[in-house]
């Protein structure tokens, strides 16, 4: 808010914008989650779960009750030559000012999403985003045919070459990224080991430092806990590291109010000792305790 540049972007809304920023969270001192607002765990937990799966589809989330992809499966349906509702011109400025429109979308996107859930071959048609993070993760297409499951590759490398720095997983893909509904934000990680301990450093080209950041912060630190427990390491660093950092026009009065506040101490995070393969964790088997939180705060997504 203090020295970002006032740029435009590719949504119209326009942006304050630094360029190289950087983060480190030591998880040995808890799960780094925002205290000064609610971060939906459970929305975290379900996409992480999506991506592992490596599932490009919002059928998934939509049945665990997940809409935070909702937004770039609805723009492709309205763009199709099926779609008979709204008048979408001007989308970005009606949406902000006018009310009647704003309720008129959401309705539409509802029918959406209830529809994407209810029925399949619809699903299949346009609930699908193409070849975001859970494709590349655990199906990336070799040129030769067949596929690279990235994710399998890294867990076997940290544990047969722990001092390998090779240990990475990329999810851009330059032949991808015209079909994909959004290019990948979070474009790269990799891996460090160290005496006993696994950190995890995440390159993200664009970050909205509001909406999406917090949720990557949470995600990658409960992707580095369950890589850690499948390897028999202990956490270590989460270090992110970020290309265009931005603040949204239409956050600016959110984050003043988020400013404003005071964080709370850490959460931990429960992992069932039961489980030790990431394949095989499901919802119930990850869990936050001693979560305390100030309250949620709304801002409107840029698509």
């Amino acid at each position: 808010m203090d020295e970002g540049h006032d740029k435009e972007d590719r949504t119209g809304t326009g942006t304050k914008s630094i360029f190289g920023a950087q983060m480190r969270f030591d998880l040995s001192q808890g799960f780094p989650i925002l205290t000064t607002k609610k971060v939906p765990f459970d929305l975290i937990k379900s996409e992480l779960l999506w991506f592992l799966r490596g599932d490009t589809n919002i059928r998934f989330l939509l049945q665990h009750h997940n809409h935070i992809w909702d937004e770039w499966a609805f723009a492709n349906w309205i763009k199709s030559p099926d779609y008979q509702g709204l008048d979408m011109t001007n989308f970005g400025l009606r949406s902000q000012n006018d009310p009647n429109f704003k309720e008129e979308y959401e309705a539409e996107m509802a029918k959406f999403t209830q529809k994407i859930v209810e029925d399949e071959a619809f699903a299949q048609k346009y609930g699908n985003l193409g070849d975001v993070y859970g494709a590349q993760w655990r199906h990336w297409q070799k040129r030769d045919g067949g596929f690279i499951d990235q994710i399998a590759q890294v867990i076997e490398q940290i544990k047969t070459n722990p001092d390998s720095r090779r240990l990475l997983v990329t999810a851009w893909n330059p032949e991808d990224i015209p079909t994909s509904a959004l290019p990948p934000c979070h474009v790269l990680f990799q891996f460090y080991v160290a005496d006993r301990k696994i950190s995890l450093q995440l390159y993200q080209r664009s970050g909205d430092m509001f909406l999406g950041v917090p949720f990557n912060i949470a995600s990658y630190s409960l992707l580095l806990s369950l890589i850690a427990r499948e390897t028999g390491l202990e956490v270590g660093e989460l270090i992110h590291t970020l290309g265009d950092a931005h603040i949204y026009r239409n956050h600016f009065e959110q984050v003043k109010e988020l400013l404003a506040r005071s964080p709370y101490e850490s959460p931990t995070l429960w992992l069932n000792p039961a489980k030790t393969k990431v394949a095989d964790f499901t919802m119930d088997d990850i869990k936050l305790r001693s979560y305390r939180h100030h309250g949620t705060i709304k801002a409107p997504v840029a698509v």
